[in-house]
């Protein structure tokens, strides 16, 4: 914990205010916010913050949208080929993607997708299929169905059952489920800069460029703004994290 993350953001936060650091220096040479307002002031970093936080949202969005239906289906009816379903779509995401995205280029190149966001929200949006599917699943499993049931004996509708007492009930997974996703879609990188250079790039795929040609200093406020997100949605979703929610999220029951 401590030399392999607690000690490189250590290292990145000294290094955002630093003028120059030189060995064998034990603390830096001086100190300053130069480095921060170079960020702002480089339209590249700004577009590549901007496009990751317009698309990231959108991708949680859409997965949504498209998962928590199946997720529902998942949790409450024992189809055929549901194990199988489920099984699979971990599976998928449990290898190196790079093939998978090369295949996916062919055919973007086909469609007129490369270089463009609709081409990266789609990458991105692979990504998060299994956390807004597998997590909502245990959420809407973990449901009591004698409440739902005792609800439309009163004379609820379906609806309104759905929801006041399902929704409202399964809604901490769905939440730890969007958070995993927006982390997923913000911090993709691969899929991301092989469909969307050179015409368009976020948050992660700018990294690979400050590193090879900018000084460390603006690489360190970069990952510094990269990170602060991801930090700041784990710290909103500790509650639900701790509570078991993400671990049984994968668990095929």
């Amino acid at each position: 914990m401590s030399v392999f993350i607690l000690g490189p953001l250590f290292w990145l936060a000294l290094q955002a205010f630093t003028t120059t650091w030189t060995f064998p220096n034990i603390k830096p040479d001086g100190w300053t916010l130069i480095w921060w307002r170079r960020v702002f002031e480089t339209p590249s970093m700004v577009e590549a913050i901007r496009n990751s936080f317009i698309t990231a949202p959108i991708v949680v969005l859409l997965s949504a949208v498209i998962c928590l239906p199946a997720a529902y289906a998942a949790a409450r009816y024992n189809y055929i080929g549901r194990r199988v379903f489920l099984i699979g779509m971990f599976a998928a995401n449990s290898f190196p993607k790079l093939g998978l995205f090369a295949s996916i280029a062919t055919l973007f190149y086909a469609l007129n997708l490369m270089g463009t966001m609709v081409g990266v929200i789609i990458i991105q949006l692979l990504g998060t299929i299994i956390y807004m599917t597998w997590i909502p699943a245990a959420a809407f499993a973990a449901v009591p169905k004698n409440l739902e049931e005792a609800a439309r004996d009163a004379g609820a509708s379906k609806f309104r059952v759905f929801r006041g007492i399902t929704l409202r009930m399964a809604a901490p997974g769905i939440f730890v489920a969007m958070v995993m996703s927006f982390i997923s879609a913000f911090d993709e990188a691969q899929g991301t800069y092989l469909v969307g250079a050179p015409s368009f790039f976020t948050m992660p795929t700018e990294m690979y460029a400050l590193v090879l040609t900018y000084p460390v200093q603006i690489a360190a406020v970069f990952s510094i703004l990269l990170a602060a997100p991801s930090v700041l949605l784990i710290g909103l979703a500790r509650k639900q994290i701790i509570g078991g929610q993400l671990a049984e999220g994968f668990q095929i029951k």
